[in-house]
């Protein structure tokens, strides 16, 4: 059946994006689910491909008009989003929706979809692993770094509250796994 929805989730700098994007190449039938920022747009990415980028005043009042699935202001002034029309798009082309979202929208999206969803914590094996991780990227001031970390801290306190966790320590083992769990929840136990 089509519209199973699988979640990842993880504080910043675990992986998730590399294993989504390893699912999305190795799934057939499934779709991701573009997030909606207000966050500014980084050299590279694309509008409506890596994320619909909103401005403040545009993702409040979709708050209030309900268009969101989940949302969270994930950093000060800074929201993320699911649309529902992002689900609904994905539902109407016959797909399973893969998310690639924060702690909090991940445990929103899994309590409003018990039964069709799986919700999978991607971990990095150690906070000082991940601190590497996130200081290798060149991404972050240093500010900017310890706001991640914390929340990193915060978002790891929620880990059992998933259907799997999936501890991302060698990138190929934990490729293969994800595409096993993913399989699993899809019905394809032996994964074809």
């Amino acid at each position: 059946m089509a519209g199973k929805l699988i979640i990842l989730t993880a504080p910043s700098g675990a992986g998730k994006t590399t294993i989504v994007k390893h699912l999305l190449q190795h799934i057939p039938g499934v779709g991701f689910s573009i997030s909606a920022t207000n966050r500014k747009i980084r050299l590279g990415e694309t509008d409506g491909k890596d994320y619909y980028f909103l401005s403040t005043d545009q993702f409040k009042e979709y708050i209030q008009e309900n268009k969101f699935v989940e949302w969270e202001e994930v950093y000060s002034q800074q929201y993320y989003g699911t649309l529902r029309s992002e689900v609904q798009r994905l539902q109407s082309a016959g797909r399973h929706i893969i998310f690639d979202i924060d702690v909090k929208g991940a445990l929103s999206i899994k309590k409003q979809f018990p039964e069709d969803s799986l919700a999978v914590f991607v971990m990095p094996p150690s906070l000082d692993v991940l601190i590497e991780r996130l200081k290798k990227r060149q991404t972050e001031d240093e500010s900017s770094l310890k706001k991640r970390v914390m929340k990193a801290k915060e978002e790891l306190s929620y880990q059992n509250e998933f259907d799997e966790i999936l501890v991302n320590d060698q990138l190929e083992i934990s490729l293969s796994k994800a595409e096993q769990i993913v399989n699993s929840f899809l019905g394809d136990t032996d994964g074809n």
